[in-house]
């Protein structure tokens, strides 16, 4: 294989540009990666500007983006750590990275000596400074606590570390005229059964894409989603009318292994790719609004509402560990809402 790697700058993120012949086998290899995307623009693959990734393609790295020797031997040990209680790669990924910036920060200091007057300085210089989001701070308190646990001797006292509070915005949903319009725009099938599925169980982009043809239960009529969010499995509905899709698309496509395949057969379809087809379909459908395949979960979870479904029902069908997270869709159903009326209606 012919490669080549450099650092590159795109929107504002640093990333590693990787260039090689077109070739399916290596496209699927570098989609493995945590973090790689394709960018139009570019004409190239690129992946996050990792130590793992510099290490990967050959790329010298730079002292000061590095914590200290000390540093890089705790976040080694603290993903031992993640992954012997059974936290997901991707997780891994997220939180390794947020502690790396937070240690880089503070790679003069030792670890066991940082205390929480250090966190509180990290989130004021560097956070606030930068005008990070507030997610981004939440995902940092969360891997400096879990990463503390570990750590024997420290001055930390995770008790007392807060996250930063978070924002209250509802979920965006679509009406069903437009959930129908973006299901029909679509003539490709694989495209229009993805689309649909997502909807008609409420699913996930990353459940979507795990599915394989034996979770699905034609005789019960319901699908099986293993090892979901959480590490929990859970079972949704099936539709009649989606079980007679699924069996039109599966003789026409007859899947391997992943019910959604890319063109590697055996290897689960791309979730950059599905957004793509939503994006398509959106345009197609005409519709202008900045819709995300959690758009369409959201519009499941409050149209069923709307319809009389209990709330404790759709907690079970989402997968939501909390009552609460399902509430927030009782405050975008418009069942009762529209049969108040204003007080403008009688001047």
């Amino acid at each position: 294989m012919t490669w080549a790697a450099k650092l590159i700058k795109h929107k504002s993120e640093n990333r590693i540009a990787v260039y090689f012949e077109k070739n399916q086998d290596l496209i699927a290899r570098i989609k493995q990666i945590e973090g790689a995307r394709w960018s139009q623009q570019k004409t190239v693959w690129h992946i996050p500007d990792t130590i793992e990734n510099r290490e990967r393609f050959k790329i010298e790295p730079l002292t000061n983006s590095l914590p200290s020797q000390d540093g890089i031997a705790h976040i080694e040990k603290f993903k031992q750590w993640l992954r012997s209680k059974r936290y997901s790669e991707s997780t891994i990924g997220t939180y390794s990275e947020a502690l790396k910036s937070f240690l880089v920060f503070y790679r003069e200091k030792p670890v066991t000596e940082i205390n929480n007057e250090d966190v509180i300085i990290y989130n004021n210089e560097y956070i606030l400074k930068n005008n990070l989001s507030a997610s981004y701070q939440n995902q940092t308190v969360n891997a400096i606590k879990l990463f503390f646990m570990t750590v024997r001797g420290t001055k930390i006292d995770i008790d007392t570390i807060h996250r930063p509070k978070r924002a209250k915005l509802l979920p965006n949903v679509l009406s069903k005229e437009e959930v129908k319009l973006i299901l029909n725009a679509h003539s490709n099938i694989k495209h229009k059964m993805m689309l649909s599925l997502i909807y008609s169980c409420g699913l996930r982009c990353g459940e979507l894409l795990a599915l394989q043809p034996v979770h699905i239960d034609s005789k019960r009529n319901i699908v099986l989603l293993k090892n979901a969010k959480g590490k929990k499995d859970r079972i949704v509905p099936l539709s009649p009318k989606i079980l007679d899709m699924l069996r039109e698309y599966y003789s026409l496509y007859k899947p391997k292994k992943y019910l959604f395949e890319g063109q590697v057969a055996g290897v689960p379809y791309d979730g950059r790719s599905l957004q793509q087809v939503l994006k398509q379909a959106l345009h197609k459908a005409q519709l202008t609004k900045p819709a995300t395949l959690h758009w369409l979960r959201h519009s499941y979870a409050t149209h069923l509402l709307e319809s009389g479904t209990d709330l404790r029902y759709i907690q079970e069908l989402l997968g939501h560990n909390s009552s609460k997270t399902t509430e927030i869709y009782t405050h975008v159903s418009t069942k009762s809402i529209q049969q108040i009326k204003s007080p403008f209606d009688d001047l």
